[in-house]
């Protein structure tokens, strides 16, 4: 499904983005043939692929760029993409990365869940390939199980992938009173808290692709930092469930 010259009023694609090198207008290009409009949040990139999607953005009716000066993290950058959002009457945002790993041809199938499941989050569950890293795969165990406990177990099967829709003004609520989720932390952070608000999760297997250097593919994480802003969340996150352990185990039993 292929939105065409039509754009949404309701649903966007947010994409933040740093350093992400040619892979970044590539994931643009194909996320714009599958729905309009796509917004790119540039998070203070210095590399070339700032000045490409502002081009991009020349000849694209669908698209619209914001820059960030500084570099401040995927969940500041989601955050300010929001609030612009949410200013300009969207209601529903498609996150997405920019450096490929994402499928695009999915936007259609999750747009169309949230259409019919406006009170949800839908949130992709990875489906990896043989060329994933172990770490990536084995090492996101410990996190899912964290995030189980903090909703007892109310069905985010995936705490850190990062292809989800939001509602974005549940989401505003959630991110403007909170001084976490601004970087790596963000997925958790907004997943565990919008559940705690009453936001029930649909979970979607989404094929997951994982490219070389030399295919373009790039990383920033950093495992000692990002595992330690981690299990700072967490932390947080444990003593907020238990502080609303009553309201959470009814939306437990809800589900």
């Amino acid at each position: 499904m292929s939105m065409g010259g039509k754009q949404s009023t309701t649903h966007l694609v947010l994409i933040p983005s740093y350093n992400a090198g040619f892979k970044m207008l590539d994931t643009v290009k194909a996320a714009l043939n599958r729905w309009q409009p796509v917004w790119v949040i540039v998070d203070g990139s210095t590399d070339e692929s700032r000045e490409a999607v502002i081009e991009l953005e020349k000849q694209s009716a669908g698209l619209r760029v914001l820059c960030l000066a500084t570099n401040s993290g995927k969940g500041a950058a989601v955050l300010t993409g929001m609030r612009a959002a949410s200013e300009a009457g969207f209601r529903f945002a498609l996150v997405m990365d920019s450096d490929g790993q994402h499928p695009a041809e999915c936007i259609p199938e999750f747009m169309k869940l949230s259409l019919d499941n406006p009170a949800a989050m839908i949130l992709g569950e990875p489906d990896f390939g043989s060329e994933a890293p172990f770490s990536r795969r084995e090492g996101r165990r410990v996190g899912n199980w964290w995030a189980n406990l903090e909703t007892h177990w109310g069905g985010i099967h995936d705490s850190l992938f990062g292809f989800r829709v939001y509602p974005i003004l549940e989401s505003l609520k959630v991110l403007e009173n909170i001084r976490g989720g601004r970087r790596y932390d963000f997925d958790t952070e907004i997943s565990v808290r919008l559940y705690w608000r009453g936001v029930r999760p649909i979970n979607i297997k989404v094929p997951v692709r994982y490219f070389s250097a030399a295919e373009g593919g790039t990383s920033h994480f950093q495992y000692l930092r990002d595992n330690l802003l981690l299990f700072k969340a967490h932390t947080f996150l444990v003593l907020g469930m238990m502080a609303r352990f009553p309201k959470i185990w009814r939306l437990r039993r809800r589900t």
